[in-house]
């Protein structure tokens, strides 16, 4: 008659192969997700800053033209003469004096 077989665990090996359960490397994934969510915020911050710009450009641009420019003439101040001749020998004995 044959033997039975032991039942029970078997022993583990004392000496195991190094490479014996050896992974297969994948190469690596460009890590696209993130930097997708970053550029699409950022496109939409640089068009709302843009459209935002573009009004203040067109309102100054509405200022601008409303308002007209002053003539330099007008603004330009006539200077009078002195009316007393200036005293150099009164001014340097003043400045003496200090």
């Amino acid at each position: 008659m044959a033997k039975n077989k032991q039942k029970g665990k078997k022993q583990k090996n004392v000496f195991q192969v190094a490479n014996k359960h050896l992974k297969i490397k994948t190469k690596t994934k460009p890590v696209t997700t993130a930097l997708r969510n970053i550029n699409a915020v950022k496109k939409d911050k640089v068009e709302k800053l843009n459209q935002m710009f573009t009004e203040v450009q067109n309102d100054v641009k509405n200022v601008s033209k409303s308002v007209p420019p002053e003539s330099k003439k007008q603004t330009q101040v006539v200077k009078e003469p002195p009316k007393e001749p200036v005293n150099v020998d009164n001014a340097a004995q003043l400045f003496s004096q200090l």
